[in-house]
């Protein structure tokens, strides 16, 4: 049974309402930061982070890979630490930091001792807040940036997703590299990068959240310490999200050749078609017993890696398949692909669903155990719904998908005009209209 929790607000000066996660509690700043704490007393370490709601979709369009560099320079130094001191000062506690940019959201995070936590809070408040993007620094990162690029240009595994997000949202910032490209990293003026900061690090674009052993009256404390004078700001506006179809081929010479199938899915918001797409993605690719693994790889070897995902943004998703083959089975391999894809809009076995359930009740409760990943649950939610979802919620939801719901949801998906990304030699790829053709079988 789970525990309630008072939802406080200091402008309102007390609970406004009640919400039913276990050891979950959040507060309101009067600048309207958000800060949240997961309580796990069983726990031995503490992970303390931000995540801000801005990323690649929220760029200038002249700023492409400002996100990332700017989460990049955020640990070279500020007023009162070098880069050296901001590494030292968490790693002579034992502790780790590290952060991560996507399409949507930055998150800054360390891992530490739960005694250590305020040192945590501190050198995130100061990275945060007194960053100084030093110009010899900022050319250095510049460098390390670039080469980033240049090894996952080097790695078709990686490069493959970017090519398909392009062809997915082409003309959009959203489709566009998180790495940025070399020639605006290379020439990003300093003051593009401060003006970003200032901009979208606010409070009103920002979570703070503590998970693990910590109590929440003691981090509200030291948040408050290090973000109170953070300026209010506003969300930032983003361009709806347009999910186009068509081929991107990417000609190489590499040993595999690498293929995304992608259809049009639905964003993270729309709950209703969101938890079924995320059910049929694991019948299809998300384990050795899936449709797919079983059928392409265990049975006719024709790819030593497969799998299936549905990646949701707050208003688009893709659902996609990967493949990464013998150049000379790619013909092959896409007929067997798009039969499992028909097959599915008529028949979803009961066996095959209660195991993709299992899988992913399993998966869910086992991140229960996890500091970090009940973190990045909160910093996720808060950002972009406004409120953590109580894992039973969540869980309620999957359980409830069908057999009919997960038919429904593949005949909704696969009767779209499908987005085709292929890299490597592509000498026995079929035409784009010979697949989607395939598909309406």
């Amino acid at each position: 049974m789970s525990k309630k929790y008072k939802f406080l607000d200091e402008k309102l000066g007390g609970a406004v309402g009640m919400r039913t996660e276990e050891s979950i509690q959040i507060t309101t700043l009067k600048n309207g930061l958000r800060v949240a704490t997961d309580t796990m007393p069983g726990a031995e370490s503490v992970v303390v982070g931000a995540w801000v709601g801005v990323g690649t979709r929220h760029e200038p369009w002249n700023a492409n890979g400002v996100a990332h560099l700017v989460e990049h320079m955020m640990f070279k130094g500020t007023k009162t630490r070098s880069a050296y001191a901001l590494s030292t000062a968490i790693e002579n506690k034992g502790g780790s930091m590290n952060a991560h940019t996507t399409r949507e959201e930055t998150a800054y995070y360390a891992r530490m001792l739960p005694e250590d936590a305020e040192t945590a809070t501190d050198l995130i408040g100061d990275m945060l807040r007194r960053s100084v993007f030093d110009e010899k620094e900022l050319d250095r990162e510049r460098q390390v940036i670039i080469q980033e690029i240049g090894r996952d240009l080097d790695s078709p595994e990686d490069c493959i997703f970017e090519l398909m997000h392009d062809r997915a949202f082409p003309k959009q910032k959203i489709g566009r590299s998180i790495l940025g490209t070399a020639d605006v990293i290379a020439r990003l003026p300093r003051a593009a990068i401060l003006d970003y900061v200032t901009r979208y690090y606010t409070a009103a674009n920002m979570v703070l959240v503590a998970s693990g052993k910590i109590t929440h009256a003691d981090f509200v404390g030291m948040v408050r310490k290090r973000f109170a004078s953070l300026p209010v700001g506003v969300r930032p506006r983003y361009e709806k999200a347009r999910v186009s179809y068509g081929m991107a081929r990417g000609e190489r010479e590499t040993e595999q050749t690498h293929l995304i199938l992608g259809f049009a899915g639905p964003g993270y918001l729309a709950k209703e078609t969101y938890y079924p797409a995320q059910v049929l993605s694991v019948i299809l690719g998300g384990s050795a017993s899936s449709r797919l693994y079983q059928k392409v790889r265990e049975k006719r070897g024709l790819v030593y890696a497969v799998s299936a995902a549905h990646g949701g943004f707050s208003d688009a998703g893709i659902f996609q398949i990967y493949a990464g083959t013998d150049p000379a089975r790619l013909r092959e391999l896409i007929p067997v692909v798009c039969d499992e894809l028909n097959d599915l809009k008529r028949n979803v076995g009961p066996g095959e669903l209660a195991r993709a359930k299992a899988q992913i009740r399993a998966d869910l409760l086992m991140g229960e155990e996890s500091v970090m990943r009940r973190a990045e649950r909160i910093g996720h939610q808060i950002l972009a719904y406004g409120q953590t979802i109580p894992t039973e919620d969540i869980l309620k939801r999957l359980m409830d998908v069908s057999q009919e719901d997960v038919q429904k949801a593949a005949a909704r998906l696969f009767a779209r005009r499908p987005i085709v990304t292929a890299l490597g030699p592509l000498g026995e790829l079929e035409s784009y209209k010979d697949i989607a053709a395939r598909l309406r079988g």
